[in-house]
């Protein structure tokens, strides 16, 4: 007999419903695109004898047969595959998996393109981090260009770091008449635990210990092909995925490698075959994703201690399938969601032990039982997100799929609602008269959550390491750090994680300290108040850019302000500073993206390039966007 579904948590079922209202006519209008790019017809049956056989010409003969005909789903496939970078190099492999799964349906599959992905572990501090936040961009740009040569049925998208999934997304989105899969790589195995690794890295920032050991620790801990094991953005995409159901259930941290790493990869394939239009199931991703799974993906967010970055990613992504999100969403989402893991930074664990406590169908089970999320999407699966409180296994070499556990085996790791770590999701936007920002506070303690301190004010990440160094700060004794024209405008918005060591060894000095930027600190920020994607930026008119050494900065995250301590009427008066950002603007192909920096949006409209999508069409068509704005 089946059972009721709980209701609905009140204030996931308003949010939901404001997303909606507020979403109304560009949700109507993407969807109207959508349907109407699928009422075309079927994709490579718009092609003409020419446009057809250039398709297929290095296809062979039994390929070519089934591509003439309509009645057989050719996939496409998007990967982010590179064998430079760990998580991606283990999809090196899956393309001929893909193909021989859908030989064996009848069907095809062809590699569609493949898209950059940069590694932000490789980039941090150097000049090429100030490229990443745009490759997200860049990505969603490849994907359209190598889907539209309009030859699919449906997609498989392969990727797992941090901007590549949003940006595959961001591209699924817009080709949203497709059906889309998204299939994972996985974790790399375990390895040096995460507090030795934080305790050398701090140690190497106090100059007690050399580069030698310093990269020997970090060699033991980025060990072997998959994906990085703490838990950031990259491995938040993988949770964010699952939770909307566009993976299949239990996908998410299964170690790449293994047998059932390769028997998920061909199930997928078969899956996207069986959604698309000749497999009978058209399940189209514009269908598919709606306010409901982007709010899925908020609470989960919220309830992992998952990456701030998604206050900007998801954002961007909602966007692009007509959705209109905003920060005040997470921060109402964060006060009635608990906090149910803890996983490096946030913890000790890493990923591996979190997916052995009970890993991704114990978090939904237990989101699902106090009504914190949408059961009733539709998922990739061909079912509704209750059927992901199962995890999949092989039985004599068959994937299947059985129910997980109804407790946590590691209570340390991951717990239920009714015992959660925090009762909230630890994520709070900060506003006052410095601007707006949010801060992640789950892995700060609470006498560490307001800090009231003299501002020390740098433009370059590299600036602060110098005056550590040189002993500057210890001198200054408690202080808010002010890191400022890091935004995307500015330079890009590179995270700044080279701050972190040097910020933390001031905080165990018995200093109060914290941090303020319009940079990015992701989902590795940890024990240090961080107040950070601070809009407007500081080149955009933003107020950071009027503090000098010495103000008086408040950072008090449970009252959710930032303030400035300086009369009203001289504030207003006070002179904004001149940045000098030439240094970032050339070498590296940095000037390649000088357009992308200079389109860019707001971080809390998604520190996009692609302005409003729909949004943007909606207000032109009421006359509130003159064509010389647009």
């Amino acid at each position: 007999m089946a059972t009721t579904p709980p209701a609905l948590n009140a204030t996931v079922a308003d949010v939901t419903r404001r997303i909606r209202e507020r979403s109304a006519e560009r949700r109507a209008l993407y969807e109207a695109r959508m349907a109407a790019q699928h009422r075309r017809g079927v994709h490579r049956g718009e092609l003409s004898c020419g446009n057809l056989a250039h398709g297929f010409a290095a296809c062979g003969a039994e390929e070519k047969d089934r591509l003439k005909l309509m009645n057989s789903a050719n996939l496409g496939i998007i990967s982010s595959y590179n064998d430079m970078l760990s998580a991606h190099q283990p999809l090196e492999d899956y393309p001929a998996i893909i193909k021989a799964a859908a030989r064996a349906m009848g069907s095809t599959a062809q590699f569609a393109g493949g898209v950059p992905a940069m590694c932000d572990g490789v980039t941090q501090g150097q000049p090429g981090m100030e490229l990443s936040l745009f490759s997200r961009e860049v990505i969603a740009m490849a994907t359209a260009v190598a889907l539209s040569h309009n030859m699919f049925d449906a997609t498989l998208y392969l990727g797992v770091c941090d901007k590549i999934v949003p940006g595959l997304f961001i591209g699924a989105a817009r080709f949203g008449h497709l059906p889309a899969l998204f299939v994972p790589a996985g974790p790399m195995e375990s390895g040096l635990p995460n507090k030795e690794k934080a305790r050398i890295r701090q140690l190497y920032a106090e100059g007690k210990v050399g580069r030698d050991e310093l990269l020997e620790a970090e060699s033991a801990s980025y060990h072997s092909p998959g994906t990085c094991t703490f838990y950031g953005t990259a491995n938040s995409n993988q949770l964010m995925m699952e939770i909307m159901g566009l993976h299949l259930p239990g996908a998410s941290f299964v170690n790449p490698g293994t047998p059932l790493r390769e028997a998920l990869t061909r199930y997928a394939a078969e899956q996207a075959i069986r959604n698309s239009e000749p497999g009978g199931s058209y399940r189209p991703f514009y269908q598919q994703v709606d306010e409901r799974a982007i709010v899925n993906a908020m609470v989960g967010l919220l309830a992992s201690g998952g990456s701030t970055n998604h206050t900007l990613h998801l954002v961007a992504m909602a966007a692009a399938a007509g959705l209109t999100i905003t920060w005040d969403d997470f921060t109402a989402l964060s006060a009635v969601t608990p906090s149910l893991t803890r996983i490096y930074p946030n913890g000790q664990a890493d990923v591996n032990h979190f997916q052995a406590a009970g890993g991704m169908s114990l978090l939904i089970r237990e989101l699902l039982g106090a009504g914190l999320i949408h059961g009733d999407i539709p998922t990739v699966f061909g079912s509704d997100l209750t059927a992901y409180t199962r995890e999949p296994f092989l039985e004599e070499g068959k994937l299947t799929w059985r129910e997980g556990p109804a407790d946590s085996l590691d209570r340390d790791v991951l717990r239920g609602v009714s015992e959660p770590f925090a009762p909230t999701g630890g994520l709070t936007v900060l506003d006052g008269n410095l601007g707006r920002g949010v801060i992640k506070v789950s892995a700060v303690a609470e006498e560490h959550r307001l800090v009231e301190a003299p501002a020390r004010i740098f433009e370059d990440q590299n600036e602060l390491k110098a005056a550590f160094e040189a002993g500057e700060l210890d001198r200054d004794r408690d202080v808010v750090v002010v890191v400022r024209y890091q935004g995307p405008k500015a330079n890009g918005m590179p995270e700044l994680h080279k701050l972190t060591p040097y910020l933390g060894v001031l905080q165990d000095r018995g200093f109060q300290v914290a941090l303020v930027t319009d940079g990015r600190m992701s989902g590795a920020s940890g024990k240090v108040p961080a107040a950070i994607h601070m809009t407007p930026e500081a080149l955009d008119g933003g107020p950071l850019a009027k503090l000098r050494d010495g103000d008086i900065v408040r950072l008090d995250a449970d009252a959710g302000t930032l303030e400035v301590k300086v009369d009203a009427h001289a504030w207003a008066e006070r002179e904004r500073a001149e940045p000098h950002l030439e240094h970032c603007h050339q070498g590296l192909g940095r000037e390649l993206f000088a357009g992308l920096r200079h389109l860019a949006s707001g971080s809390e409209q998604g520190a996009s390039v692609f302005g409003g999508f729909e949004a943007d069409d909606l207000a032109r068509q009421a006359g509130q966007i003159h064509d010389e704005d647009a």
